[in-house]
């Protein structure tokens, strides 16, 4: 049996970067004292979820790596002993930014960093604003608690990402994420895409024969943006109904700015046949432990042996965008 006890904090963030870190750091502590030997933080953890716009003001919050962040997770993960999986916005160089999850070892290296692949660009979800797609391909990094397939968010609804990841070893799956419902979505969508979201990496699990962990945020985020002078709308027409129309345009605007994402948290662990081996709450934040056997994977491979009878002499068109 090859026990690892594996940590994740799903917390709910705010606009206050310093708070969130110190609170990020006291969860780390907790669970390093309750025995956890991996850490696993959610994704772009330090700040508000900022994609929700595009403003040029939010590059303000990337940073280099090695940087600020990895120097303050690195002193966590060497006091503690732990290995923590990290998500930060990165700056690699002046106007070039990737959504970036570094890996720290215990010692509080960096062990390896990911950047993420795959980047959305739907209704709150502007990332293509801000990210650069990862540029340093799809491989698993190894640590001193094992060969972990750390990707980021998006990359989870690709299982030809998670299958790179199974064929060069990877003994897990690792997925820091941010996803939760847009206002306009019923209550119907929003239970449709969160089954979804679980369901599709859940199949990862059991196509591989490797354990899941998805680390999601919590609760409401919204940027809090407002317009507060119409002065721009009234400065062609000082009339009464210019006036009218402009505090009416500046009202729907100030509606959209508002809007924001409700994170529906329910974190969760699959084991490697997709069995729900811990599932967070929806609306709390939680800080929780899971021990899995990594030798389990072995065993249910042999049970389930996908990777033998793939029909790689079949599959070379899997590579083009779409077979015409």
């Amino acid at each position: 049996m090859k026990e690892l006890k594996i940590g994740f904090l799903q917390q709910h963030n705010t606009a206050d970067t310093k708070d969130n870190m110190l609170r990020l750091a006291e969860g780390i502590s907790d669970l390093a004292k309750r025995g956890a030997q991996l850490i696993v933080l959610q994704e772009l953890h330090n700040s508000l979820y900022f994609c929700q716009v595009e403003n040029v003001d939010n590059f303000d919050l990337a940073e280099p790596i090695p940087g600020p962040s990895t120097g303050f997770f690195g002193e966590l993960a060497k006091q503690f002993g732990v290995v923590i999986v990290t998500s930060l916005f990165e700056k690699r160089a002046p106007g070039l930014y990737h959504n970036t999850a570094v890996v720290i070892e215990r010692d509080g290296t960096i062990a390896g960093t990911y950047r993420k692949m795959h980047i959305p660009d739907d209704p709150a979800y502007y990332e293509k604003f801000y990210f650069t797609p990862g540029d340093l391909g799809i491989h698993p990094i190894d640590t001193s608690v094992g060969r972990l397939g750390v990707m980021v968010c998006w990359d989870q609804w690709y299982p030809e990402a998670a299958r790179l990841m199974a064929l060069q070893g990877a003994e897990l799956l690792i997925y820091p994420t941010a996803i939760g419902y847009e206002p306009s979505d019923t209550p119907e969508e929003q239970q449709r895409q969160r089954i979804a979201w679980q369901t599709v990496q859940r199949g990862h699990a059991v196509a591989n024969g490797l354990p899941v962990i998805a680390v999601n945020r919590v609760g409401w985020e919204s940027l809090e943006l407002r317009v507060e002078s119409v002065e721009f709308a009234t400065a062609l027409d000082t009339s009464a109904e210019g006036t009218a129309v402009a505090n009416s345009t500046l009202s729907t605007l100030n509606s959209q700015l508002q809007k924001g994402i409700q994170f529906w948290g329910t974190s969760f662990v699959a084991g490697p046949q997709g069995e729900i081996i811990y599932e967070a709450s929806a609306d709390e934040e939680e800080s929780i432990i899971v021990a899995l056997d990594l030798e389990h994977s072995e065993q249910v491979r042999r049970w389930w042996p996908f990777l033998r009878d793939r029909r790689i002499d079949h599959y070379q068109n899997i590579t083009r965008r779409f077979i015409d």
